[in-house]
């Protein structure tokens, strides 16, 4: 194989408000546990049974850290793009520990607030995102005021509207 995938797609719920964190030079740092459930029907008992996963999610994109810290919250509906990282640290008494995470940096993050609660509700990330009526640019470089209003992705086949960054040349 010519090369290899490392990509987490998660939809849950958080478990508690985000923690963030700075860097020495100010950099904030998310810290989200995110919750995801399993639901089915035991065949024996016929009883409904669930499993909940939690996920330690952290967040070094400056741009969707200010969108968590303002907008994010304990029981918030969260579909976050990531990368599955581990690493390796040592306790109080010397012994190595080892965490696994999903992070989100780069342009190759996504995080989307499914609540729907007015305005807050949108996608970000690294590409084009819908950010409600702010008009708030929250890509990987941080953010900066958007021209011409809020821009929503392209959704395939969708067919009849244009973008208005569209080359009217370009006859696809």
């Amino acid at each position: 194989m010519a090369g290899s995938v490392n990509k987490v797609i998660l939809i849950g719920n958080l478990g508690a408000d985000p923690e963030i964190r700075r860097t020495q030079d100010g950099r904030p740092i998310a810290n989200l546990r995110i919750a995801t459930s399993e639901n089915w029907r035991d065949k024996a008992t016929g009883e409904r049974r669930e499993k909940t996963e939690w996920h330690r999610v952290v967040i070094f994109n400056e741009g969707l850290c200010k969108v968590v810290e303002q907008y994010v919250k304990k029981g918030s509906k969260l579909y976050i793009e990531g990368s599955l990282q581990t690493r390796k640290w040592q306790d109080q008494s010397g012994q190595d520990r080892y965490s696994t995470e999903v992070v989100l940096q780069g342009f190759n993050s996504v995080l989307t607030m499914l609540d729907g609660r007015g305005e807050s509700s949108g996608s970000f990330g690294g590409g084009d995102y819908d950010s409600g009526s702010n008009n708030v640019d929250f890509g990987s470089s941080g953010p900066r005021s958007g021209g011409g209003g809020a821009r929503k992705p392209a959704m395939a086949g969708a067919g009849g509207g244009r973008r208005d960054d569209m080359d009217d040349e370009i006859p696809f």
